[in-house]
């Protein structure tokens, strides 16, 4: 179909599945833990961001005297339990994702939440929509570093240039951004910039399979 995208790239957390504040949760009662209380200020370092970046910065912030990797864990097994518990769809994710579907688009799930969140988010979801899934472990380097965007591209056998990213953060768009893909952004719970190639949206329930296509026309010409 001449008005279909080559493939659409969809961050999972806060674009697909309602779990930022569930993210946030876990980041702040760890935060509390460690006697601190998160605020706006603490947001670009935890919303979007790997579970090894928002341990680091919990870490910096209280200066405790537990490791890191510590911090990892428990951020990684309260986030995992709280999903386990509660996955709802964004408004408009599954009548898109069944849209590009039915008109056979292939699609990539590329997410900086590690594999077992994954996993346990399309076990409600449905793993059917997507022809690759990728997590935090999959690449060397996560959002906002291009090379989940480029490594999924990679994986469809495409030019991330012909590829739609869909995201909700700053940090993914950063990340979809740099890889060249053509971005639509709806944001979540942090104010997303309009800047050139990417589309503001304020639901998923506004893109169909059309203005994706358009999208991945214009930003691989």
């Amino acid at each position: 179909m001449p008005d279909s995208p080559a493939a659409v790239l969809f961050d999972m957390d806060g674009t697909l599945v309602d779990t930022e504040h569930l993210w946030w949760q876990a980041a702040a009662e760890l935060a509390a833990d460690l006697h601190l209380t998160l605020t706006e200020d603490d947001l670009p370092e935890v919303l979007g961001r790997a579970v090894e970046h928002t341990a680091a910065h919990l870490h910096r912030a209280s200066r405790t005297d537990r490791a890191e990797a510590e911090l990892v864990e428990l951020l990684n097994e309260s986030f995992s339990s709280k999903v386990a518990a509660e996955v709802v769809p964004r408004p408009g994710a599954l009548a898109l994702l069944a849209e590009l579907q039915a008109a056979a688009v292939p699609t990539a799930l590329v997410s900086a939440s590690p594999r077992r969140v994954v996993d346990l988010v399309l076990d409600s979801l449905g793993s059917q929509w997507f022809t690759i899934t990728l997590a935090a472990e999959d690449t060397d380097r996560t959002k906002p570093d291009p090379a989940p965007y480029l490594a999924a591209a990679d994986l469809l056998g495409l030019d991330p240039a012909a590829c739609v990213a869909v995201e909700d953060t700053p940090t993914g768009v950063a990340s979809a951004h740099a890889a060249g893909c053509a971005v639509l952004a709806v944001p979540s719970t942090v104010p997303i910039e309009a800047r050139p190639r990417v589309t503001l949206l304020a639901s998923l329930e506004q893109a169909d399979l059309a203005l994706l296509g358009k999208l991945g026309a214009a930003r691989a010409v």
